[in-house]
């Protein structure tokens, strides 16, 4: 579990060192997620490491852990949000619906893709 632990705060640790080299305007574990991404795609060619796939799944039972000190920052920032709330909101809902029409957009690339589902006839005449 130490190594893949290892590994994974080194693709974040990477990917902060890379912001602050290029100033990129990205969060650095996000550049290290997508390091890792690339490493597994590519180096390991799909395949997880059995104990970066254990520590991972460990990670995830525990994710709600991970939501305190939000929750926390939230609290501390509540005179905040009250006053921004409308901004807070519009922004939410505006980023809400971006993400469903890029989901969307993307799905119909992907879908325009993939070959045609096969003609099954023996599944239709068997359903009416």
């Amino acid at each position: 579990m130490v190594p893949a632990l290892l590994c994974l705060l080194g693709c974040q640790l990477l990917g902060e060192a890379l912001v602050q080299l290029t100033r990129a305007p990205v969060p650095g574990p996000v550049l290290g997620m997508l390091l890792l991404a690339l490493w597994l795609g590519l180096v390991a060619r799909g395949r997880i490491p059995a104990a970066l796939g254990q520590t991972a799944d460990v990670l995830l039972a525990h994710l709600s852990l991970l939501f305190v000190p939000a929750g926390v920052g939230v609290m501390l920032h509540l005179q905040r949000i009250a006053a921004e709330w409308l901004a807070i909101v519009a922004a939410l809902v505006l980023s809400t619906l971006l993400a469903i029409a890029a989901t969307a957009i993307a799905m119909r690339a992907v879908l325009r893709r993939l070959p045609p589902p096969a003609d099954d006839s023996d599944s239709r005449d068997a359903h009416g």
